[in-house]
């Protein structure tokens, strides 16, 4: 109301407060504690045909006047933006009546010595584990997080939103015979606390992941069977995604530009945008924008069907908006497990982790550093390290020849066991 007072022909609001503690844990002690209060309000002004974001920390009556009159006022230096604007009313309705449940009643119950006696059994336990005489290091967390915020739209846009979210995460490093120090880590993250697992598994599989990286070695380059952990599917989820945003539309900056209706993947690629799962580390009930929030098919049988595709772009794109960003992936999960999986590959590489690399948005040429294991007769065999995948996203997705049952629950992408088939290693 003071924003359009002042002269802005529209305006948003949103104020917010997150709380969050994170204890670190390492080698027998306390390492850190951190804990943080930090609440504001972002403004989003259409003045004069010109659009501004500003926000501020001080929340008290007589600065939030002044501070929206300035802002208001810096606005109106800009350059015109014809295409900027709240989104159409139209486009609020429809909202979920869902309980997402993403805010656990429990969060109050956390007590520093639970932090505290988490951590500590992070580490015990990783040091529990054979082999352990070998550990250099054992780092552990425990993070626990409540936001909560509001937003409205001077054309008739109201909503709130209360989350919360917690995290046990454990590293070690290991001592390899000839002197390296190989690392790993394991982690849970939930939105309810009863969700998490025991801390001790998260422990002992950290020292399991690093132990198995003793003696790792680069296999021979060639085209192998790439099979792909669910632990490690979301960095190369992430970097072909990115080609479906609108901004890299616009900009010519999307290898997917263009390609809506034609197959970009192999018939076993199904994936849909679902804002709307239960307890979802994604999950919403609207957007950023105020959108109502709904399930938006992206790849059908290998054939694209959307693009995330906000008001702005939209306008730019002359597209109908659909919502402005990710939140839960959901894919057609296959059959199999990994087991069965590595089972019928025979002969392939393991894919458990990314190091470094890059993927090119424009042209999907993509280069990454990869670690896993050998699979030899269906079988895991020894550690590989220091190889590199290096290929282009529209031949690589074509190659998509199979889908595991098992997506990965601590991750928004949900990212089950992946086979590509002739995918180009460079090692020795």
């Amino acid at each position: 109301k003071i924003a359009l007072a002042k002269g802005a022909k529209e305006a948003g609001a949103a104020v917010s407060r997150v709380r969050d503690v994170t204890l670190d844990w390492r080698d027998g002690k306390v390492d850190r504690i951190n804990e943080a209060t930090r609440r504001g309000v972002q403004l989003q002004l259409y003045v004069d045909g010109r659009y501004s974001v500003a926000s501020s920390s001080d929340l008290r009556p007589e600065a939030l006047e002044q501070f929206i009159a300035d802002s208001v006022s810096n606005t109106r230096v800009l350059a015109e933006d014809p295409f900027r604007s709240l989104p159409d009313p139209a486009l609020y309705a429809g909202q979920a009546k869902k309980d997402l449940e993403l805010e656990d009643p429990e969060y109050a119950s956390v007590t520093p010595q639970m932090r505290r006696e988490a951590a500590k059994a992070m580490e015990d336990a990783a040091r529990s584990v054979k082999g352990a005489d070998r550990i250099l290091s054992v780092t552990s967390t425990f993070n626990d997080t409540r936001s909560e915020s509001f937003r409205v739209h001077s054309n008739g846009f109201e909503g709130t939103a209360e989350r919360t979210s917690f995290v046990t995460y454990a590293e070690v490093s290991v001592k390899d015979p000839d002197g390296r120090r190989p690392e790993d880590y394991a982690y849970a993250s939930v939105r309810h606390l009863g969700a998490l697992p025991p801390a001790e598994a998260v422990g002992r599989e950290a020292t399991k992941r690093a132990l198995s990286r003793l003696g790792s070695q680069k296999a021979d380059s060639a085209l192998y069977t790439m099979v792909l952990d669910p632990r490690a599917g979301s960095r190369l989820v992430g970097a072909f995604g990115g080609a479906l945003s609108g901004s890299a539309l616009q900009q010519k900056r999307s290898f997917l530009e263009g390609k809506a209706g034609t197959a970009i993947g192999s018939p076993a690629l199904d994936l849909a945008d679902d804002p709307l799962v239960t307890r979802g580390l994604a999950s919403r009930l609207f957007d950023g924008e105020g959108i109502a929030a709904r399930r938006l098919p992206l790849i059908e049988g290998g054939v694209l069907k959307n693009y995330y595709i906000d008001t702005y772009y939209g306008k730019k794109l002359e597209m109908a908006p659909t919502t402005g960003g990710r939140s839960n992936l959901q894919w057609q999960l296959g059959p199999k497990s990994q087991e069965q999986l590595l089972a019928e590959v025979g002969d392939a590489i393991l894919v458990t982790g990314f190091i470094g690399g890059n993927s090119n948005s424009t042209t999907g040429d993509f280069s990454f550093g990869v670690q896993g294991f050998r699979v030899r007769g269906g079988k895991i065999a020894e550690p590989v390290s220091e190889m590199n995948i290096s290929g282009n996203h529209l031949k690589l997705w074509k190659q998509l020849a199979a889908v595991g049952n098992d997506p990965y629950p601590y991750s928004s992408v949900y990212t089950p066991t992946l086979v590509f088939e002739a995918v180009q290693f460079a090692g020795v």
